[in-house]
């Protein structure tokens, strides 16, 4: 009777650890349910960042044509979208 008790102590306990380490691999905070979401995190970050880089640049060009030498068919570009100038007999139309 005791080494019947031992047999089944011990199948208990491997399975105990079997199903502690398939539960910690697949949901635990470094299983594979979290790797999966951090790598979706991952890719929508990596999105963001090229956004944000094109973002710069377009930004650091536009305040490069605002420096020290100016370019005046830019600075007329802004002033008329921005404050809606035109020449004299000269037609703007706002296309909505």
């Amino acid at each position: 009777m005791l080494k019947n008790l031992k047999k089944n102590y011990i199948l208990l306990v491997y399975a105990f650890l079997v199903l502690y380490f398939f539960f910690n691999l697949m949901s635990g905070e470094r299983g594979l349910i979290s790797y999966l979401e951090k790598k979706e995190i991952l890719s929508n970050l990596e999105i963001k960042e090229v956004k944000l880089i094109a973002n710069i640049k377009e930004l650091e060009f536009k305040n490069s044509l605002l420096s020290d030498n100016l370019d005046l068919d830019y600075v007329e570009t802004l002033i008329r979208e921005r404050f809606l100038f035109g020449k004299k007999n000269e037609k703007i139309y706002i296309i909505k």
